[in-house]
């Protein structure tokens, strides 16, 4: 077929397939999915490769094994799928409109900074009066399947609102903070907790659950330790080691940069 023979109904397609992969690579980016979904990508390549160079035995393999996948994919990635169809198919405008920013192209003037120092200055506070805290930041990872297990928030991120969430007689202290953007949108949040046998026994539950959510999702963690007010910062189920509390900030804002 050559370049003539290419019809409008032809660039269509191939643009609807370009979104799609778009869109499914933005619902499973930041998450252990990504890792397979790329696996997949790869092992269609040469499942077409192999084909077009005729090896029909190495062909036939490649095709029955994405074939009999396909079940064991829909098991893997049950959630992205559900979100995805949930999207499609919403009838509310608003969540339609949600559904297609997620294809941010050009749009660069969206960007809302978290105010990491705001962040950093409650945790040194509340480390100096061993008021326990744990604080997750929101980097691509949709964070909705453990907000929802908390209580919804709305509120601008401020040193103080931090401290008297995790002040010790508040009713909102036990479990997690999350922060979404600038905004404080869920507490007493619960964390899966890691499985991990190589924690030591010293780092306690809000350790461990900020291991367990950092290990599922890119967001990061920030641990305020009750017993001797020391602060953790977790991203991708390790401590990461900082010197000071400028560096601590100035890690936190490259990473979610």
């Amino acid at each position: 077929m050559s370049i003539l023979d290419i019809r409008i109904i032809d660039i269509v397609d191939i643009v609807l397939v370009a979104f799609l992969l778009f869109y499914l690579y933005r619902l499973v980016k930041g998450t252990v999915a990504i890792n397979i979904f790329i696996g997949i990508v790869i092992l269609y390549t040469i499942w077409k490769v192999t084909e077009l160079l005729g090896m029909e035995l190495f062909s036939m393999i490649l095709g029955g094994f994405l074939g009999a996948g396909m079940f064991a994919l829909i098991v893997v990635f049950q959630q992205e799928i559900r979100k995805f169809l949930l999207m499609v198919g919403s009838t509310n405008i608003k969540r339609r409109k949600k559904f297609f920013k997620q294809f941010k192209f050009a749009n660069g003037n969206s960007i809302i900074e978290t105010d990491v120092t705001q962040i950093v200055a409650a945790c040194k506070k509340m480390g100096e009066t061993f008021s326990g805290a744990l604080i997750v930041i929101k980097r691509h990872s949709s964070l909705d399947f453990v907000r929802h297990t908390g209580d919804s928030m709305n509120i601008e991120v401020n040193q103080p609102i931090i401290e008297s969430i995790f002040y010790k007689n508040s009713p909102l202290h036990d479990g997690a903070m999350i922060i979404e953007d600038n905004s404080i949108t869920a507490t007493r949040v619960i964390l899966p907790v890691t499985n991990d046998s190589s924690v030591p026994l010293r780092y306690g539950l809000r350790h461990r659950a900020a291991i367990g959510i950092t290990e599922k999702t890119d967001a990061v963690c920030l641990v305020v330790s009750e017993e001797n007010g020391q602060i953790s910062y977790i991203k991708d189920g390790t401590f990461m080691i900082y010197d000071s509390l400028e560096e601590l900030t100035e890690l936190i804002q490259n990473d979610l940069s």
